[in-house]
């Protein structure tokens, strides 16, 4: 024991095993001893020779990360796509270097956005009021990249014409992932830009569209979007409860509590409330609401009778400052256009349309990327022998998650064009509709598929895919909320339910020319529509959600199929459409046929979720 314990030893972790074992061996309890213990390995290092681990080593592997590469490069479909929609040199090179930019640049700060949130200053070191909410210096950046990437302003420069929304979006489409969550405040500014354009740019809101439409980041300003209260959500028409008091100057003063304002450091906002009379009161529902534009902060950076109750502990995107407020006296106010004083919902329409449409590239882009990511990982991580690229049913999963991205993408891209086609003046009736349909659409599908997609490709990366530190939980986390912000999925089904109503003929005929299984899936579904009016009412309430997958299937089988049998489509090309028309492409046709819409399960639905254990 003495010899043991002064022996001296190249690896002193393995000292207490070896030293052990062999007096262990040599007393007279052995036999018991060694019953107990399992085998020394034969290969075990001796106290001589070199170890692998010790308290300075932790083996000879390391897994290789994975590497993202120039998404733009890395993405065949996007280039197909503007290949066939915008070939353009001069896109494609500015999307080449962004890519690049990207990759070296931008997203190291989108990482930094989200190991250092935002947080709120309520007092100064000498008790002011001051509700300063503190963003990092990447956040800064992010918003000085905006600019001069033109990520606003390429959808108002219109340089190419209807397709420029096309081009905004697909460079948005590749900064969502790397943006520390940016695109959220871009997306309020874009639609804050759309609002004030559509009203008609003049007097106070003149100034607010040059700076949100700016490319001088010494000149550009981000718009919030406080239309959520404590009693709203997406019933804005009886949650709002914010008053505006009208002033001499034509101005109002605001008071109300604002329950959830994202990216609350915005330099401009606009908000719902209700214009109150000479006796202080107002219109309830949605016909007494009007829409205000107001400057956050005056020339000094300060707020303007707006306290900051908290900011949100969310799931997700903690990048992006989202905060309670309280409106105490707001001044400087402006209601934009007077004319449609009472029509405030009204007036957020084209918000609410290009807002969805922001939230549903995210989706896609966030679906992109794990993809991109996943398969890189698979070309550098072995499992029982041979990398995972070279197992079949790691192959097939991807798969599954790259038709499922390709479909989104298109459908997305799709209402891209639509909206460029509206805005410049080239939508015909058909276009409209579609439009007005497929946003909805396109923002609830996306969404929830985008959730999928991610998990799944978590699941790719193995345990480490749940490590914080790769930042690749991070993905998922702030994919929840896509299908909830702009109207949950059950919402959406409703607004695609009403859009159904309105025109039911407009849909359908468009797709006639679309193969066998999508055409099929058409029928089933003109099939369904024609049976279900003469149903009960609240029947296709409940056949909302399954109805607006149908749609979304069936549109996505024809864009794919259309996009398949362009002329520079790839074989890829053909084999996404036809791996995306094996699925059931109209499920609310076979639910309908196993009884799932009965309203009169109602109470049978109720009893089920709400049953009470049998000992109380």
């Amino acid at each position: 024991m003495h010899l043991l314990l002064h022996r001296q030893v190249t690896r002193p972790g393995y000292w207490v095993h070896t030293g052990m074992y062999r007096l262990l061996s040599h007393s007279s309890s052995a036999k018991v001893v060694k019953r107990d213990m399992a085998p020394f390995p034969q290969d075990a290092p001796t106290v001589e020779g070199p170890a692998e681990f010790s308290r300075a080593g932790i083996g000879g592997f390391f897994q290789q990360k994975p590497v993202l590469k120039n998404p733009f490069l890395g993405d065949a479909l996007l280039q197909g796509y503007l290949r066939r929609h915008l070939p353009s040199e001069a896109v494609y090179s500015d999307l080449l270097v962004f890519g690049e930019r990207l990759v070296y640049e931008v997203d190291g700060w989108g990482r930094e956005c989200e190991t250092t949130p935002p947080k709120l200053v309520t007092y100064d070191p000498w008790g002011c009021r001051v509700d300063r909410i503190v963003t990092s210096p990447a956040w800064q950046r992010m918003k000085d990249l905006s600019a001069q990437e033109g990520l606003v302003a390429i959808g108002y420069e219109r340089t190419y014409g209807e397709w420029s929304r096309v081009y905004q979006m697909c460079k948005l489409y590749l900064f969502s992932p790397s943006s520390g969550l940016y695109t959220c405040p871009l997306a309020m500014t874009d639609g804050a830009a759309k609002v004030i354009q559509a009203l008609g740019v003049s007097g106070p809101t003149q100034e607010a569209f040059s700076r949100l439409t700016s490319r001088n980041p010494e000149d550009f300003w981000t718009s919030g979007q406080w239309m959520t209260e404590r009693k709203g959500g997406s019933d804005v028409g009886s949650g709002t409860e914010t008053v505006a008091l009208p002033q001499s100057d034509g101005t109002y003063r605001l008071s109300g509590f604002k329950w959830f304002t994202s990216a609350t450091d915005a330099d401009m906002t606009l908000t719902l409330g209700r214009v109150a009379d000479r006796d202080g009161r107002t219109t309830p529902g949605s016909r007494g609401l009007s829409l205000f534009y107001a400057a956050v902060r005056d020339e000094d950076g300060m707020v303007q009778g707006i306290e900051v109750q908290r900011l949100k502990d969310k799931l997700g995107t903690r990048q992006m400052p989202t905060a309670e407020l309280l409106l105490d006296g707001l001044t400087d106010a402006d209601c934009l256009n007077h004319e449609c004083t009472g029509r405030g919902v009204a007036c957020i329409a084209n918000m609410l349309t290009l807002t969805r449409i922001h939230n549903s590239v995210s989706a896609v882009s966030g679906m992109r990327r794990v993809l991109q990511l996943a398969r890189d990982y698979a070309t550098r991580r072995s499992a029982f022998g041979k990398p995972l690229k070279d197992h079949p049913l790691h192959m097939q999963t991807l798969t599954r998650m790259e038709v499922e991205t390709r479909g989104a993408f298109l459908l997305v891209m799709d209402v891209c064009r639509l909206i460029g086609r509206e805005e410049t003046g080239h939508a015909s009736q058909l276009d409209t509709h579609l439009l007005r349909l497929l946003t909805p659409v396109a923002k609830l599908y996306t969404g929830k598929q985008a959730i999928a997609v991610i998990s799944e490709g978590l699941e790719s990366f193995g345990g480490q895919g749940y490590i914080e530190d790769t930042g690749l939980p991070a993905m998922l986390r702030d994919a929840q909320v896509l299908s909830i912000w702009e109207g949950t999925t059950n919402v959406l089904s409703l607004d695609v339910l009403r859009c159904i109503s309105v025109s039911q003929s407009y849909f359908l005929p468009s797709l006639s020319v679309a193969v066998r299984s999508v055409d099929s899936a058409l029928c089933g579904l003109r099939e369904f529509l024609q049976e279900a009016v003469l149903k009960p009412p609240g029947y296709l309430e409940l056949a909302a959600r399954d109805l607006a997958y149908s749609l979304a299937r069936i549109y996505i089988g024809a864009l794919l199929i259309d996009h398949a049998s362009w002329e520079g489509a790839s074989q890829s090309d053909a084999y996404a459409a036809l791996r995306w028309c094996e699925q059931e492409l109209c499920p609310v046709l076979s639910n309908a046929a196993t009884g799932c819409y009965n309203t009169e399960t109602l109470p049978q639905d109720a009893a089920l979720v709400y049953e009470a254990s049998a000992r109380q």
